[in-house]
């Protein structure tokens, strides 16, 4: 009898178990469906960014075994979340400068920040590129566009980013931005004195967004 009894209690015990088990995989089933319910409702959508200025301070050739590029930028960048409902965390920022693909500036860290619904963020860095080698093929390039009148360029940034609803927020996103900065070159000037900027930066331009 006092077997039969233990070999009872035990049962009741993993049965009791069980149920409470099932219960806790049942909130938790119901709190993710009510979050996904929540998220195709208000449906994300991904952050705005645009290079709203853009000055060539330096942009100079060191010719020898390798073309070596020296640069000083100065950018102005904004981004505005276009939600209504759903925040934006930033929690890292980087921005750099490429050429065909190719990096020419060192990354340069953006404020990292919380948007609002429908606000907007603007950061001016500048970005700095102290000797960098280039492929031969993208000297004669650069050379190229410049001697044709024109110069295209682009300002990337790399980040992460968590979406915030209500009280809830989400795991980390990858951000990427790559905004097309395209110049005019004044070939004239470039062979002058004249202090004026030799490159102009033509309008305002939105940036294609990943998330």
């Amino acid at each position: 009898m006092a077997k039969d009894c233990g070999i009872h209690g035990k049962y009741k015990r993993h049965k009791l178990f069980l149920r409470l088990l099932a219960a806790f995989l049942s909130l938790v089933v119901v709190l993710l469906l009510a979050v996904l319910i929540v998220w195709l409702v208000l449906r994300p959508t991904k952050p705005m960014f645009y290079l709203q200025d853009f000055s060539l301070l330096q942009f100079n050739f060191t010719h020898g075994d390798a073309a070596l590029l020296t640069s000083v930028l100065q950018v102005t960048l904004s981004s505005r979340n276009p939600n209504g409902r759903i925040g934006i965390y930033y929690d890292r920022l980087d921005a750099y400068a490429a050429y065909k693909g190719q990096q020419f500036t060192a990354a340069t860290f953006l404020p990292p920040g919380y948007l609002g619904h429908n606000d907007v963020a603007i950061w001016s860095p500048y970005l700095y590129g102290t000797a960098v080698p280039l492929a031969p093929y993208l000297a004669d390039s650069i050379s190229q566009d410049e001697s044709a009148g024109y110069l295209l360029l682009y300002v990337r940034v790399d980040g992460r980013l968590r979406w915030k609803v209500g009280t809830w927020i989400s795991g980390h996103y990858r951000l990427q931005a790559n905004c097309p900065a395209f110049l005019i070159v004044d070939s004239a000037k470039s062979q002058s004195d004249a202090p004026a900027p030799i490159v102009r930066f033509q309008q305002n331009t939105a940036c294609s967004v990943v998330v």
